[in-house]
């Protein structure tokens, strides 16, 4: 039967704590870690529908040719942590796969993520899906240290994060998580990462600025969020969406528009806006193959193998910590 892992929510007073810290900066800015409340989620869920997103029907394309190879090369008994599961649908191509003898690769199941629904309803689903996999959810921000649930000391661990979750990261912050990561999943275990890959702007502007405006909505919920669970008072009406790449740093860069000069108060806070200031809310850094593998290296994990599409927009890389 699935074990029951403790959640442990992300609180409202973490919501008006990282807001405040964002927002009263000279160069304003909100972490992307909030965009994932259930309606950020969900329309999350849409935008990797859209045409315009190539990430997720691009990596699980790869995911779907690759995983033979990667359980063939994982003990059996093995757990999978997952970080930043807001649900189970790319871990399942892990989840599914069996041994020479028949038996799950997989025997244990730790998602990470800060949507709480999300984790419930993922748990539920799985204890349908999955009745004899252990399942422990934990319902955090796997930016901090993350301690493992004890039953699962011993077991050859898998870490699995997808979707280019790393590119959201500054490369000094994602080398510093990449050796968190090392460091919680202990020696010798192995990780299966997804990380975009730079190309054509043309190509990656219209995948964070959709035609239908899903993505907009994306972005500016976090204001509904923060209207709703930190006391804000924003218009929305009176902030825009914006996308652009930023070469030299090789990223995508969201960004919230003040349409005019404005004061909104967040918390009893008073935050002022010019016309045209922004809330800088997300990065997505695209990499060349070796620009990552050379990250992955400086935090002590050596890369085993790689995948690309035959178009090279993504890749997914199996790493061993050393």
């Amino acid at each position: 039967m699935p074990n029951d892992g403790a959640i442990t929510g992300f609180m409202r007073q973490d919501v008006v704590a990282e807001a405040l810290a964002g927002l009263l900066m000279p160069r304003k800015t909100l972490p992307p870690k909030l965009f994932y409340d259930e309606a950020g989620s969900r329309l999350f869920r849409d935008i990797t529908e859209l045409p315009e997103y190539y990430l997720t029907r691009t990596e699980l394309g790869l995911l779907q040719t690759l995983i033979p190879e990667v359980t063939a090369a994982m003990p059996a008994n093995a757990v999978l942590v997952e970080y930043g599961a807001c649900d189970e649908s790319k871990a399942e191509f892990l989840l599914r796969a069996r041994d020479s003898s028949g038996a799950p690769v997989c025997a244990a199941y730790v998602p990470i993520d800060v949507a709480v629904e999300g984790l419930e309803r993922a748990r539920a689903r799985l204890a349908k899906s999955h009745p004899r996999l252990r399942v422990s959810v934990l319902a955090t921000d796997f930016t901090n240290p993350v301690r493992l649930p004890s039953e699962f000391a011993g077991m050859p661990r898998l870490g699995f994060l997808p979707g280019s979750t790393i590119g959201n990261f500054e490369p000094a912050e994602a080398q510093r998580l990449l050796v968190q990561l090392r460091e919680t999943l202990a020696s010798r275990a192995r990780m299966l990462i997804g990380v975009d890959l730079r190309k054509d702007p043309a190509v990656l502007i219209p995948a964070y600025n959709d035609k239908a405006g899903v993505t907009a909505a994306f972005n500016l919920n976090l204001l509904v969020r923060l209207n709703r669970e930190a006391d804000a008072d924003f218009d929305l009406n009176a902030f825009s969406h914006r996308a652009i790449w930023n070469p030299t740093d090789s990223r995508i860069e969201m960004h919230l528009i003040s349409r005019r000069e404005q004061v909104v108060h967040v918390a009893g806070r008073t935050v002022r806006f010019a016309a045209n200031e922004t809330i800088h809310t997300e990065n997505s850094y695209k990499y060349a193959l070796e620009d990552f593998v050379t990250l992955a290296n400086s935090a002590a994990w050596r890369g085993c193998k790689v995948w690309t599409d035959n178009g090279g927009l993504f890749s997914v890389h199996l790493l061993e910590a050393e």
